[in-house]
């Protein structure tokens, strides 16, 4: 395919393997809150030296597939947009995308868990998805713990519209440039909370003050970066300026980075030494498809389960604090623990799955339709 077919035709590509890898990353989400024995409480484990490795693998697993989504979601809506979109039609489609999930699953968790222990002054911003804002533990990871996301994501696709105008005046030669400056503004940002927000009093679960904690990971502008990223990469490939680093070697990166966040002073985990990475990945992914080269994740099997990752990521905690009431602090050998865990996945895929089918789907097919209303999204220049 050539440049000027890529640049005319990209919204026709499916990107497959990023829809199969999407999945990897709400999986490393499952297992970063699997490992935390203390703040979740889910720990069927009795062997300590198990426990010890288990956490240092998926140590920072939820913060890498939570940045991974976030640049995910620059990338392909940048990737897709429509040439005669409208502004009402992008934002109605993208809250419909994600709110029927967020509702079912709110709903869910406060049956379940959160009405005895939820305020209204908690659980309303949850349910309005403004709680990300509210710099209080018991506000931002309220009711359902994921949904914090999803308040960055509304941020992303208020922005989107006017982010998108602006990047397409960027020059072609500027593009790195102008992702590097981002990489770059992003991590003048976590230094900027390391060393000028109060980093005492510690929390009790990390390193790090509440305050910093909050900012640097939870305060939705400032995961614009990640964003905006995920934005210019989309358009480094479709202007023809990605240098073909095959899918391998971007993998290979990852878990070089991976290791490394693990390693780093806490805060720099979070989003900063992974972002790099992830970037690379996601456009090699991408290319792949665009070429049109054999790839594992673009699997039917691998793009089912990307379709039902976010349900998937939605519900598992709520499976996780279920199995958890269930097994009442009971602690097993390996190979049962390992069951269990094992279980547990199963019955969030399940869960996913529903969510997906019976909710995601269905909403999208009745309020997702794009419509013509009075202003383009896009801006004239595509």
């Amino acid at each position: 395919m050539t440049h000027s077919q890529l640049y005319h035709n990209h919204a026709n590509v499916r990107l497959d393997s990023l829809t199969g890898f999407r999945f990897v990353a709400a999986a490393s989400v499952f297992f970063f809150h699997a490992s935390l024995t203390k703040i979740i409480g889910f720990n069927p484990f009795a062997d300590q030296d198990v426990i010890a490795v288990f956490q240092r693998l998926f140590s920072v697993g939820g913060w890498l597939g939570v940045s991974f989504f976030f640049v995910l979601s620059g990338f392909v809506i940048t990737w897709s947009a429509r040439r005669n979109d409208t502004l009402g039609a992008f934002w109605r489609r993208r809250l419909v995308k994600i709110y029927p999930n967020h509702l079912v699953t709110f709903v869910l968790a406060m049956i379940l868990f959160a009405v005895p222990l939820t305020v209204v002054s908690a659980w309303l911003p949850n349910l309005l998805l403004i709680h990300a804002w509210v710099p209080d533990m018991s506000v931002f990871l309220s009711v359902n713990g994921p949904s914090w996301s999803l308040c960055c994501e509304l941020v992303f696709y208020l922005a989107f519209p006017f982010l998108l105008r602006a990047l397409w005046r960027i020059p072609q030669d500027r593009l790195w440039l102008t992702a590097g400056l981002a990489v770059g503004a992003m991590a003048a940002t976590q230094w900027l909370i390391a060393r000028f927000v109060n980093g005492t009093p510690q929390i009790a679960e990390y390193p790090i003050s509440l305050n910093q904690w909050w900012l640097a990971y939870y305060f939705p502008p400032l995961r614009l970066f990640e964003f905006v990223l995920g934005m210019l990469m989309a358009r480094i490939l479709m202007a023809g300026r990605w240098p073909s680093i095959p899918v391998a070697p971007a993998l290979a990166l990852m878990a070089i980075a991976y290791y490394a966040a693990g390693e780093v002073p806490f805060i720099y985990s979070l989003s900063l030494t992974t972002v790099i990475p992830i970037a690379l990945l996601i456009t090699s992914l991408a290319a792949t498809d665009v070429a049109q080269h054999r790839s594992w994740f673009r699997h039917p099997v691998m793009v089912w389960l990307g379709e039902v990752s976010f349900g998937f990521y939605m519900i598992h905690l709520l499976i996780m604090m279920c199995v958890t009431s269930f097994i009442d602090g009971q602690r097993f050998a390996v190979v049962p623990a390992a069951l269990i865990l094992a279980a547990t996945f199963c019955l969030s895929l399940v869960g996913g799955w529903m969510l997906f089918a019976f909710v995601e789907r269905p909403a999208m097919r009745r309020w997702g339709k794009a419509h013509r209303l009075e202003q383009p999204v896009v801006a004239s220049q595509i």
